[in-house]
């Protein structure tokens, strides 16, 4: 049972951020096309990422109960592609909503260039 603990945490997380995203509208739920999109790449390129590093031996899985012990890959567990999707999902929605705050605190005017008048 501890086996799918890390692969469950990850999933209820990845769920959690999806609960976030919705209620504000920042990432899937704003244009779903552009963030998969974007998460998407994310996550290929962490994984191109990791298989350079395991092939280079920087690398190295670790044994762990809390792991499935599934591998996509010699030495890449299946739990890094859900801790690679979390990475990117809460990266884009942070960014989203720090965008959104930028937003609301700069009024109108203030966001208007400002010339001499007559």
């Amino acid at each position: 049972m501890t086996g799918l603990a890390y692969l469950g945490a990850l999933a209820v997380s990845i769920g959690g951020m999806a609960v976030i995203d919705h209620r504000f509208r920042l990432a899937f739920w704003h244009d779903a096309r552009r963030a998969a999109l974007t998460v998407g790449l994310g996550v290929v390129g962490f994984l191109l990422w990791d298989v350079a590093g395991l092939v280079l031996g920087i690398f190295a899985r670790g044994e762990s109960p809390w792991m499935t012990g599934i591998l996509l890959a010699p030495d890449l567990p299946i739990e890094e592609v859900f801790f690679l999707t979390l990475l990117c999902y809460v990266a884009l929605v942070v960014w989203r909503l720090l965008e959104q705050v930028l937003r609301w605190r700069t009024p109108a005017d203030e966001a208007a260039p400002r010339g001499g008048g007559a």
